[in-house]
């Protein structure tokens, strides 16, 4: 029960982090992609305007679904398991006590023992989660799997900011198959669609409140405001 309750921990941890990637491979920004999968798989902490920004979006909502699936039965286990590991009967210390101390062990006095080395773990585990060498390295890893395996169709756009009706902030580069692509923002005619161009990065050079006449080029990052579901068809897509 002990060692059970361990490994869902683990788990756990690793499946938040798989789908704080997925949701930033999907064009979240990092640090929301983070929270909007903690959310789903402990199902806590969804607000009203950041859950347009997962149920707006197809692939977003299948990966919602099975982290809120996996959190619940995650949920069950622990629950499970940490009630099974303080049963001083059913305990795998007890039996390891008989073994290697020179008196037994009271049953009352197992279960405190045992509830002692699950707080030890989860610090253990919190500690670990939390060294950001390693996490970063875990994280690198995981996101090259996921990307080789093609589990999650990567997209071309970073959302920064929801404000309400599905309305935000949107970071955006330019692809070869961008509507847009060699056009000047005049003849874009983004804002027919309600887009406005606040910002354009190019070659690490920010330019700010673009003129009318600048040329989109290749590559070019749009940092944009406007409807994200127009953003998305309008720039990073194929026409």
């Amino acid at each position: 029960m002990l060692v059970l309750f361990i490994l869902t921990l683990i788990v756990s941890f690793v499946v938040v982090r798989i789908g704080a990637i997925a949701f930033q491979l999907t064009g979240l920004e990092w640090s929301l992609a983070k929270f909007q999968a903690l959310s789903c798989f402990s199902g806590t902490g969804f607000t009203t305007k950041e859950s347009e920004l997962i149920t707006g979006d197809k692939q977003r909502r299948k990966i919602a679904s099975v982290l809120i699936i996996l959190g619940n039965a995650g949920l069950v286990i622990m629950i499970a398991t940490l009630a099974g590991s303080l049963v001083p009967q059913k305990t795998i210390l007890s039996k390891l006590s008989e073994s290697f101390l020179p008196v037994d062990i009271p049953p009352d006095l197992v279960k405190w023992v045992n509830l002692a080395i699950i707080v030890a773990v989860v610090y253990g585990i919190y500690k670990v989660s939390t060294y950001e060498k390693f996490v970063r390295k875990m994280t690198t890893l995981l996101r090259k799997k996921i990307i080789k395996k093609e589990i999650f169709q990567k997209v071309s756009f970073e959302e920064l900011l929801l404000v309400t009706g599905g309305y935000g902030i949107s970071r955006i580069t330019v692809s070869s198959g961008s509507p847009i692509l060699n056009k000047t923002l005049a003849n874009s005619q983004l804002r027919e669609y309600d887009i406005t161009v606040l910002a354009t990065v190019r070659s690490g050079e920010t330019i700010p409140n673009p003129t009318a006449n600048m040329k989109i080029l290749l590559s070019d990052e749009l940092i944009c405001f406007g409807k994200l579901e127009n953003i998305r068809n309008r720039i990073s897509m194929n026409p």
